[in-house]
């Protein structure tokens, strides 16, 4: 199987423990309703309330923590002693993408992280000697120093795009770290041997943005701060096609953009993954397992946007060998990549629904 996400949607009905087909965040009651149904065994978790798309525009408590070899600037909601759900952005995106599910989750109960990644916002590296990388490892290597510097031992991980691999990675290698997890496109380990290999004619073109930054018109681009800003927002438009944001929206989440070391952290990650440029030798060993693909056990809520471009047909199937514990996979129609912030009443459902398997 090529190691990359498709030009096609998926619809229809899904193939894991609880296939439902979703909508989207023009009908976020009945996305509510339908994810808070009798679970395997007949038990229930509780259904989260319904939240408008883009009822909250900042995050009341912004904290710094020094982790491993950054500064990590990190969101904060819910009870400090409740059960942690670190949730994971992806780009280009931020934090915000959060805005609206962290508040519903601290409803719940639930002390809620939400961190910049490396390159991103408020979280800057400790030393300018530190490479700016961003192979998949060190990306997840960052989580658990945060983890580590937070004291907390075990958490649900959430996320989409570069979230979703993060999150994925540290289930798949450091299970003992993670209660349950929500991966926005299924399996998205990297492997780069796989990359190298030609895919099919839509999704070359759907990675469009992967072959510019190959090259040094595109590098020129990311280093030019109101290039990259413009391109960013392309690319948004692209990929939630329905998505109806306004400009206060985008500038809250462009001002992670212009972070120092964001476009070498974006075009350092883009060319890795298709094995232009080397990772650093201290992740070697990590990205050796992973090469190997390693299934997760963990409980695992899937879910893939049904408008989201990069969406692997088959309902899950695709990736439904890799996740051998307990799981459920949910298809969202009428959304697109930014799952999380479009639909945040469907994605923090599903983190409920993930603690509870």
């Amino acid at each position: 199987m090529i190691n990359r996400r498709t030009f096609s949607k998926a619809l229809g009905l899904s193939t894991g423990a609880a296939a439902v087909s979703l909508p989207g965040p023009h009908a976020q009651a009945s996305a509510a309703t339908a994810t808070a149904s009798p679970r395997p065994g007949g038990s229930t978790t509780p259904p989260v309330p319904v939240t408008t798309p883009g009822t909250h525009t900042h995050f009341p408590r912004m904290k710094q923590v020094k982790a491993g070899v950054l500064d990590v600037g990190y969101a904060e909601a819910g009870p400090a002693h409740g059960p942690v759900v670190l949730c994971l952005h992806g780009w280009p995106y931020d934090i915000h993408s959060y805005v609206d599910v962290a508040p519903l989750l601290a409803r719940q109960g639930y002390r809620v992280i939400v961190p910049f990644l490396r390159g991103h916002g408020g979280t800057r590296f400790l030393s300018g000697r530190t490479p700016r990388t961003a192979e998949q490892s060190a990306v997840a290597l960052d989580i658990l120093a945060l983890m580590d510097a937070l004291k907390i031992q075990r958490a649900v991980l959430a996320g989409f795009d570069w979230g979703s691999r993060t999150a994925d990675i540290i289930a798949a290698l450091w299970p003992e770290r993670v209660k349950a997890l929500v991966s926005t496109g299924g399996y998205l380990i990297t492997d780069v041997k796989a990359q190298s290999e030609p895919a099919a004619a839509a999704v070359e073109h759907n990675w469009w943005y992967q072959w510019y930054f190959a090259t040094e018109r595109g590098k020129k681009a990311m280093e030019d701060v109101e290039k990259r800003i413009a391109l960013c927002r392309h690319v948004w438009t692209l990929v939630s096609p329905t998505w109806d944001f306004d400009d206060a929206t985008f500038e809250r989440t462009a001002r992670s953009f212009r972070n120092p070391d964001y476009a070498a952290i974006v075009l350092h990650n883009y060319r890795w993954r298709i094995g232009l440029i080397k990772g650093e030798p201290r992740y070697d060993r990590y990205e050796k397992q992973l090469a190997a693909r390693p299934p997760i056990h963990v409980p695992t809520v899937t879910l893939d946007a049904a408008l989201d471009p990069f969406t692997l047909p088959g309902d899950g199937s695709a990736y439904r060998d890799h996740f051998t514990g307990p799981y459920e996979h949910r298809t969202l129609a009428d959304v697109g990549h930014n799952l999380p912030q479009e639909a945040p009443t469907a994605f923090a459902q599903a983190v409920v629904d993930a603690d509870h398997l």
